[in-house]
């Protein structure tokens, strides 16, 4: 397997530096900066590529490689290993080892409504870890980071209508070939006159080498493929360049409750299962707000078990978790939900909607009630392709501190004793460390 030889390559690499660093000038040579911005000879960056690929934490080695060779190695032999993995050894989703690229959610309606017009072929090669169909898509455009055989691309393409448009985009030879093999099968299953959909081979952290225009998507969707990549960073800034203002990435992935170490990472297996490449959560924050996301919320979660006794000795105390969230382009939004006295009325529109509306796993909205919102949430009903769906309560024209239970309370320690005030004595929420909501 590919992977299995990044260390020996890197190792060689270093080796070749060392020896070289005195006539290229290395020692006296700045460290470079994040992104190769900063100075540095040639030989600067070998040394880098020794901390772990892909964690946040650890991304120092990818974000400073300007060595054209350390660079190649390093991304192309992580690509070729999810190629062979996802190309060649799985054949179904049952070859999977673990349950992080597969789905235990509930589906909605209106997708278990579409589920019978796709093919067989194109639905055993899936290999997601979610939902990703957020509601109101009836004439979006729509983009599939990672779009494997195209299950998600064909469901999408059916709820957007034949007036939207779905882009799904992979690396990987033999899932394309499948879907590209049934697009007629699902134009004549669904009714259309024509296509609305496409599929492009290329790397999603490259949007732009097919293509891909700025501010054109209305959605971006991913299904258990972002913890694939050698460069998230990368992923989430040319998701926020594609997105129109207002629009959304809507995704699921794996996420690790610490970061994951450089062996595992190296483990084709552990890394081809979703595993080994999943980011540490609070570096994910950490990277959505670096690109513009800010205020990233969580839809839904679910741990991840580990039934194989050989990858659960290799993990260890490691903990995994399937997770859902919307990132929107709003660069309005705040870092903190601030308190404008605002409320919002859920009109009960939604076709697949018509009870409630949930944003988020801290909001979920009644139809015709009330329902008080900071300003950042207000911000992602109504700066958004949400927006006809709900109506408006109040001025926003006072400000009157923090949301009580956005999960960062006001630091002074007199305030709970003096009283008085929204925020006097507040206690962080629990999940609201972990990109939940406000109230």
């Amino acid at each position: 397997m590919v992977v299995m030889t990044t260390r020996h390559h890197m190792f060689r690499l270093l080796g070749t530096v060392a020896r070289g660093s005195t006539a290229s000038g290395f020692r006296n040579s700045p460290r470079p900066g994040i992104g190769g911005k900063a100075g540095g000879g040639p030989a600067t960056t070998a040394l880098f590529c020794i901390s772990a690929l892909w964690s946040v934490g650890q991304t120092v080695s990818f974000a400073t490689v300007r060595t054209p060779q350390a660079m190649s190695t390093a991304v192309d032999a992580t690509r070729d290993s999810v190629k062979e993995y996802y190309g060649k050894i799985l054949t179904k989703s049952d070859d999977l080892k673990t349950n992080a690229c597969t789905t235990d959610a509930n589906m909605p309606d209106s997708v278990k409504a579409v589920m019978p017009l796709l093919n067989d072929e194109v639905i055993a090669k899936y290999y997601g870890c979610g939902i990703v169909m957020p509601e109101a898509l009836e004439g979006c455009n729509v983009l599939d980071l990672g779009c494997g055989a195209g299950r998600d691309c064909y469901i999408i393409s059916k709820l957007v209508g034949p007036e939207g448009r779905v882009v799904g985009v992979d690396m990987t030879d033999e899932q394309l070939e499948v879907a590209n093999r049934h697009v007629d099968f699902h134009t004549k299953s669904f009714g259309y006159d024509k296509p609305n959909v496409e599929f492009k081979k290329g790397y999603i952290e490259k949007l732009a080498d097919l293509g891909l225009p700025d501010n054109y998507f209305d959605v971006i969707v991913s299904n258990c493929v972002i913890n694939l990549s050698p460069d998230k960073d990368a992923v989430l800034r040319e998701a926020y360049r594609v997105l129109k203002p207002g629009g959304e990435l809507y995704f699921s992935d794996v996420y690790s409750d610490r970061r994951v170490p450089q062996d595992l990472v190296d483990d084709p297996v552990l890394f081809g299962e979703c595993l080994s490449g999943a980011l540490y959560w609070n570096d994910f924050l950490t990277i959505a707000r670096r690109h513009g996301f800010n205020d990233p919320r969580l839809v839904s979660d679910s741990r991840i078990t580990v039934s194989n006794k050989k990858i659960e000795k290799r993990v260890g105390h490691i903990g995994f978790f399937s997770a859902t969230y919307r990132l929107f382009k709003l660069p309005e939004l705040e870092r903190d939900c601030e308190d404008y006295g605002e409320a919002v009325v859920y009109k009960g529109t939604m076709a697949s909607s018509p009870q409630s509306f949930t944003l988020d796993n801290h909001h979920t909205m009644d139809t015709g009630r009330v329902f008080p919102v900071c300003r950042n949430t207000l911000h992602m009903l109504m700066g958004t392709r949400f927006a006809r769906y709900f109506d408006k309560v109040g001025d926003g024209k006072t400000h009157y501190g923090i949301y009580p239970d956005c999960g960062k309370p006001i630091p002074f320690a007199s305030a709970g004793a003096a009283g008085g005030g929204a925020t006097a004595g507040a206690k962080p929420a629990a999940a609201a460390s972990t990109g939940g909501g406000c109230c």
